[in-house]
């Protein structure tokens, strides 16, 4: 017999009005694997000030009219204000009741088709978290480097270096891992400080660890792009914190 499992799916979202319905209609192709018999999806809105609450309400009533099948669970949660993507994953993570828990991007440049190569290594081994990797040296590669590219090397190559890891791509948003593992861990951080935290965490928790390659769609800045060098500085203050950091395990006084 075919083993399965269970996936939770943690969106945050934060001002992507034009992106948000169609990032979250791609989801829809987790239904189409055999080794998932649930899929819990967890949309965070972090407080967005556009119309990205307009569209999510649209999503949701477009639930009622499309057949996504018996796997699918919904779930719709919405922070008073902007904290960051760590405090979505945070509130996210509460509600995860599944097996497996990943966090999707709500911007086009990860595709959720990725996931479904990550799944088989959790059952076919003794695998605590799976990375996707969009630098492996098998994932498809642009011409040139980017500044965005050279700083996440560096960063990755430091935090290597602390963690004692072997990663080409730390802050990559696809980390599947085990959720009862996930839930143990003490994570703190409310921004994009969150990956280099979990990544640190979990390799202080001796976590079985595997990466992938996977393909990835950047966007330009001009498109929508959050992420900058205030929060590459801040990555890499946190890698040194983090490493320095004995505050692990969730239930652990303080």
């Amino acid at each position: 017999m075919t083993p399965t499992t269970t996936l939770s799916v943690i969106v945050p979202i934060y001002n992507e009005q034009s992106l948000v319905h169609a990032s979250l209609s791609r989801l829809r192709v987790l239904g189409n694997s055999p080794l998932l018999t649930s899929i819990r999806v967890i949309v965070v809105d972090d407080g967005s000030r556009d119309q990205t609450p307009t569209v999510l309400q649209q999503f949701r009533r477009s639930l009622e009219r499309e057949a996504w099948g018996a796997k699918f669970v919904w779930q719709f949660v919405r922070h008073p204000r902007n904290y960051g993507k760590g405090k979505a994953l945070r509130t996210g993570l509460t509600l995860a009741d599944t097996d497996l828990t990943v966090c999707q991007d709500a911007d086009l440049e990860y595709h959720p088709q990725e996931l479904l190569g990550m799944i088989p290594l959790f059952l076919e081994g003794d695998v605590d978290a799976v990375f996707g990797s969009r630098f492996h040296r098998a994932a498809p590669q642009p011409r040139s480097l980017s500044p965005h590219r050279m700083v996440n090397g560096f960063l990755t190559a430091l935090c290597n270096l602390v963690s004692r890891l072997n990663l080409s791509d730390m802050e990559t948003c696809y980390k599947m891992v085990r959720t009862d593992l996930l839930k143990s861990i003490r994570l703190e951080s409310n921004d994009f400080r969150i990956e280099p935290e979990l990544t640190i965490k979990l390799a202080k928790r001796g976590a079985r660890l595997l990466e992938v390659p996977i393909a990835y769609s950047g966007r330009s800045y001009q498109e929508g792009k959050k992420i900058n060098w205030k929060d590459g500085l801040k990555a890499l203050l946190a890698i040194f914190r983090f490493a320095a950091s004995s505050r692990i395990d969730r239930n652990a006084s303080p």
